[in-house]
C-alpha cells in the first residue's frame, strides 16, 4: 500500500498565500499531504533549512525580498477534525480555527465559539496561545503532538509547556501538528451556532473585514490596548504607500492592493516610534516578521 505524498515546488510567490495578500517568493514551498507524509519530508535530504510554518497565511508579514529555505504548509494536508466524544475534539494543526468553532458547535461543546475570531489555524493559534473574546487557546488544551527536525512524531501533554499570553515556550526544536482540546458537552448546537454568528457580526462591526490585512499588529500592552495608543496618538488612517492605519480599529494595517511588504513593515515601525514618543510604551508586535528585504541590484 503506497503512501501519501506531498508536493514541492519551487521559487512560489508568497503573496498569494498570506492574507496582506504582499511577500517575495519562497525558495521552496512543501505541502505535506500528512502528519506521516511530513515527517518523512523532513528525515529527507530534501528538506531544506530554515523552515518556516504557515497556515492560512494571517499573523504574518513575509518581506518583499523573500524566503530562504522551506515553506511548510500545513492547511491542505494536515486538515482532518476528529470527535473523541464527551467534549474532546482531536483538530490537525493546519484545521482554520472557525471551522474548529463551527463543528464544536455542531456537536454542542460549549467554549469553544471564541475560536470564530482567530483568522488563521490551529497550529498558529498553539504557537502564540492565541485568543479572541475573552478565551485563549491553551485554555482547552489536553495534549499535542509534535515533529521534530528529523522527523520523529512526539505526543506531548499541555503540562510540558509554559504558557502566557500569546507566548508558548517549551517546544525546544518541535512543531505542532495537532492538538486534542476538551470543551463542555451538552450545549445547544442551535444556540451555540447563533453565538457564533453574533460574535462574527460583533467582529465585522469592529474590525476591517472585506480587505487584505494581517490581523492584530501588536500585543496589547499590561492594562491598555494597543489600539488605543495607536489613536490616541494621531495615527488612525495613517498611510504609507499602499499600507494604511485602519480607520476601523487603529490595531489593523490594511493593504489596498497597491502595498508592498516593505509599505506595512514601515508603518508598524512608525506606530512604534510614534507610540513610544507619545505615550513612553513600547509596542510589541503580534504579527511575525520574516524573510529578507528586497535588494534593488544595479
Amino acid at each position: 500500500m503506497s503512501m501519501p505524498v506531498g508536493q514541492l515546488r519551487h521559487s512560489v510567490s508568497m503573496a498569494r498565500h498570506t492574507t496582506w495578500r504582499v511577500g517575495g517568493p519562497a525558495a521552496r514551498v512543501y505541502e505535506p499531504a500528512d502528519s506521516g507524509d511530513l515527517a518523512r519530508f523532513l528525515a529527507s535530504d530534501q528538506a531544506v533549512e530554515p523552515f518556516h510554518w504557515l497556515g492560512l497565511g494571517s499573523n504574518v508579514l513575509i518581506r518583499d525580498g523573500g524566503l530562504p529555505g522551506t515553506v511548510i504548509r500545513l492547511h491542505r494536508g494536515l486538515s482532518s477534525l476528529q470527535d473523541r466524544g464527551d467534549g474532546e475534539i482531536r483538530a490537525d494543526a493546519g484545521v482554520a480555527c472557525a471551522k474548529l468553532a463551527r463543528e464544536c458547535g455542531r456537536r454542542g461543546y460549549t467554549g469553544a465559539a471564541f475560536f470564530a475570531g482567530i483568522p488563521g489555524t490551529v497550529g498558529g493559534a498553539l504557537a502564540m496561545n492565541a485568543g479572541a473574546w475573552g478565551g485563549d487557546t491553551w485554555s482547552q488544551v489536553v495534549s499535542v503532538e509534535t515533529v521534530d527536525r528529523h522527523g520523529t512524531l512526539h505526543d506531548r501533554d499541555s503540562a510540558d509547556f509554559s504558557v502566557g499570553y500569546r507566548d508558548v515556550r517549551g517546544l525546544n526544536g518541535e512543531w505542532f501538528t495537532a492538538a486534542t482540546f476538551r470543551f463542555q458537552p451538552g450545549g445547544d448546537p442551535t444556540a451555540l451556532k447563533a453565538r457564533v454568528r453574533r460574535l462574527l457580526a460583533e467582529r465585522a462591526d469592529k474590525q476591517p473585514t472585506g480587505i487584505a490585512s494581517g490581523g492584530s499588529v501588536f500585543r496589547n500592552p499590561p492594562g491598555d490596548h494597543a489600539a488605543r495608543l495607536i489613536e490616541a496618538a494621531g495615527l488612525k488612517g495613517a498611510t504609507e504607500g499602499g499600507a494604511r492605519i485602519s480607520e476601523k480599529h487603529a490595531n489593523f494595517i490594511v493593504h489596498d492592493g497597491a502595498a508592498c511588504a516593505g509599505d506595512i513593515e514601515a508603518l508598524i515601525n512608525r506606530a512604534r516610534t510614534t507610540v513610544q514618543a507619545v505615550h513612553g510604551i513600547t509596542l510589541e508586535t503580534e504579527v511575525r516578521i520574516i524573510g529578507e528585504e528586497r535588494r534593488d541590484d544595479a
